[in-house]
């Protein structure tokens, strides 16, 4: 059921306090791009040999840094932004300005493009997934 919100009706506190950082951001759309990339980790994990949000290279409202590495062992650092996905650079914790490669919308394309490994595992996956909800629909 959808219900309209009359933003009047809305209390006051919103649980930040005076001197919080997101102050600034009142009444603003603001994405946390450190919470995104968490999201993007945990969605693929399972499908590469390791990825985690870079410690080293700084994370702000506005860009994350990813590194992952592919089951052919390839390591990537990759650039979360508002514009989408690409690789910074062939190593953990590192970016190359020189390095011009295109932005993705979405890691699955991301990982599509770089790992026949990724598209595998992740294919089986989805596959695995179907078939147990054909299962549960025939019962």
């Amino acid at each position: 059921m959808e219900t309209d919100c009359n933003p009047m009706e809305l209390p006051n506190n919103t649980g930040f306090e005076e001197d919080s950082d997101y102050r600034d951001f009142e009444g603003t759309d603001v994405k946390d791009m450190r919470l995104e990339a968490e999201a993007v980790v945990n969605d693929v994990l399972f499908a590469v040999s390791n990825m985690f949000v870079s410690k080293t290279l700084p994370c702000a409202e506005d860009v994350a840094y990813i590194n992952v590495e592919t089951k052919e062992r390839n390591r990537y650092c990759l650039e979360l932004t508002e514009a989408g996905l690409r690789v910074v650079a062939y190593d953990f914790d590192q970016t190359d300005d020189r390095l011009q490669t295109p932005y993705h919308e979405t890691v699955y394309s991301l990982l599509d493009s770089l790992s026949p490994a990724y598209r595998e595992v992740f294919g089986n996956a989805l596959l695995q997934r179907l078939e147990a909800l054909k299962k549960e629909s025939q019962s």
